[in-house]
């Protein structure tokens, strides 16, 4: 059975159908629009072995992923505050502050992989049942051990603390110690299909099947190839380099409108474009850019945006970096 440790919790991947008689209703845990300033990023992982599947046969998510991950749309919201909430009614079992909002890099990701929940609680909801609430910002955990808490309860604030690289709420329903999807709590491990109803949730939530693969800058127009295998990826350019931003995005329909922007050290808009996609394909990427001013680029960091939405609906969203050094 695969088995993620996150530092709070040993979570494995549920293997048999799950009897939802003694099952918590789990109600919105974050204090966000779904759609308008947060969205799904991520669901749990249905497949064994390297496949990626989610509970409704697609992509939506990454190998041995063990929750519902909600993302924020800008690093600005998270500096603002946006707070988490108790999905259910219970008792807190455990928790863990005090860890730095910090991006991770491969060279940082090995050390923290027995902390790769962040700043987290976990809550115990009785018979068997609990939710972990993961990545929050450090110092906003503000409940105890022991504390009887009611949905709708304040438990921290969204961060980027243990193993993420964008601000969001990593959720993850388990049913003695094991993963259960609250979108198909009903499923055996490698099985997946339409629910039927809200699952665990209190309410439907609306899904959407498209999301990114990838973004990253480059330094010319990459081609597709080169996207797919990340060769395109840059992490910096010189000051007289053209700096291109791309996104590569899965499952988009007709008439969704895919934007690129992009901003400089002091907040300044550097680029921007949007495109509505006529006739997308399963997989496609954009690009859009800039040659270099003929002052060249102000050294510093650089962030990138892609954005999809859906009829005013964002219901993908990826981020970039790219440092420009001193000549």
């Amino acid at each position: 059975m695969r088995r993620v440790r996150t530092g709070l919790a040993l979570i494995g991947m549920a293997s048999a159908s799950v009897a939802l008689a003694d099952a918590p209703t789990l109600s919105w845990p974050l204090d966000c629009d779904l759609g308008q300033t947060c969205f799904i990023e991520d669901y749990v992982d249905l497949a064994p072995g390297p496949e990626q599947r989610d509970y409704m046969c697609a992509i939506k998510t990454r190998d041995a992923h063990t929750g519902t991950d909600i993302q924020l749309l800008s690093f600005d919201a998270m500096a603002r505050g946006v707070d988490v909430y108790a999905a259910a009614p219970g008792v807190v079992a455990r928790i863990r502050d005090g860890m730095d909002d910090v991006a991770v890099t491969p060279e940082t990701a090995p050390a923290m992989q027995s902390r790769g929940c962040g700043n987290a609680v976990l809550i115990d909801h009785g018979a068997g049942w609990s939710t972990l609430y993961c990545h929050m910002k450090k110092g906003s955990v503000d409940v105890s051990i022991g504390q009887q808490v009611d949905r709708g309860t304040p438990l921290g604030q969204v961060g980027l603390s243990g193993l993420t690289n964008a601000p969001h709420l990593h959720l993850t329903v388990l049913r003695d110690g094991e993963t259960v999807d609250p979108f198909l709590p009903e499923s055996a491990k490698n099985t997946c299909g339409a629910p039927g109803g809200p699952g665990l949730w209190d309410r439907e939530i609306p899904y959407d099947r498209a999301g990114f693969f990838t973004a990253g800058f480059s330094s010319a127009v990459p081609t597709l190839d080169d996207v797919d295998s990340g060769a395109a990826r840059v992490d910096e350019i010189t000051p007289d380099t053209a700096m291109v931003l791309y996104g590569y995005v899965h499952f988009a329909e007709p008439g969704d409108r895919m934007d690129l922007w992009a901003d400089g050290p002091n907040g300044a808009e550097v680029f921007w474009t949007d495109e509505v996609l006529d006739d997308p394909q399963r997989r496609l990427f954009r690009a859009f850019g800039r040659r270099a001013p003929d002052a060249g680029w102000p050294p510093g960091n650089y962030r990138g945006y892609v954005r999809l939405t859906r009829n005013g609906r964002v219901i993908a969203h990826r981020h970039a970096d790219v440092t420009v050094t001193s000549r």
